[in-house]
């Protein structure tokens, strides 16, 4: 039996058909009771450790996503939410974690990259078997609001001709799907990219946009302008400047190793 979290998001959607379709045994985590997924529900939440431990009880395997780097002071509530819930699948019994993470998790990295490698560097010293997904930039985030656009439509970001190797959300959780089909591996990471690196203009021209290039102070102006807490937009704009520096710009053969197709283009995905 799989637990899959985050089963109404980006990657919990397609991962919850994915799962139907190949008549796998699994329950969806949801918070809202009324979220209609055709499929075998629990309702709980991270920050509520009883209803994860119920949620847990007969799974052997657990699908570990949700959260994310929010504007707080101090640590990321992902980071003791998901401990907790592995914690949780420890004590249920559960043999085997597919955990989404971050390309570039590490010890200090701002934001998620930070939070996400605490949780990683937890993981690993639990008794649990574990796969870690480490995907690139959502191409999902120029839909739902999470990729930066100004109020007439404009995609904001860092002056110059940077690339990102997004990838499709689709494709992150067909490599989910496989890992926790195929439950004697473990104990790897998956850096996960779609087939190509595209830049900043030319993703806006993808969706027939113009852009708004940006110095790294104007980008911390814009955010603090929009109410985000100084300290929070430093590191935000000190990530936008690593991904300036091609730190999401490779791409990898792990979706089609994985799943035995290549991973869709951005132009697959519009039209999706």
């Amino acid at each position: 039996m799989i637990l899959v979290t985050g089963a109404t998001g980006s990657i919990g959607g397609h991962l919850v058909r994915r799962l139907r379709e190949r008549n796998v045994e699994f329950r969806a985590l949801v918070r809202d009771p009324a979220a209609d997924l055709d499929c075998d529900v629990v309702v709980g939440d991270f920050d509520d450790p009883g209803s994860i431990a119920r949620a847990l009880r007969g799974v052997d395997r657990l699908f570990l996503n949700g959260g994310g780097a929010i504007p707080v002071e101090g640590p990321q509530p992902m980071v003791r939410q998901q401990i907790a819930a592995i914690d949780a699948a420890v004590a249920a019994g559960v043999s085997t974690v597919v955990k989404v993470s971050v390309w570039g998790a590490r010890p200090g990295g701002k934001l998620a990259e930070g939070a996400h490698w605490e949780i990683e560097r937890h993981l690993k010293a639990s008794p649990l078997s574990w796969s870690l997904l480490q995907p690139s930039g959502f191409m999902q985030n120029f839909r739902t609001g999470a990729g930066a656009f100004t109020d007439d439509g404009a995609l904001i970001g860092l002056a110059g001709d940077w690339r990102v190797s997004y990838i499709d959300a689709f494709d992150i959780a067909a490599c989910a799907a496989e890992l926790l089909a195929a439950p004697h591996r473990g104990n790897e990471t998956y850096t996960l990219t779609g087939p190509e690196a595209l830049t900043h203009a030319e993703i806006a021209r993808k969706l027939g946009a113009g852009t708004l290039d940006l110095t790294p102070a104007g980008m911390t102006a814009r955010l603090t302008g929009l109410g985000l807490p100084a300290a929070f937009a430093a590191d935000v704009v000190e990530l936008w400047q690593a991904v300036a520096a091609g730190s999401l710009a490779a791409t990898t053969s792990t979706v089609q190793d994985l799943t035995g197709r290549r991973p869709r283009t951005f132009d697959e995905f519009l039209r999706s």
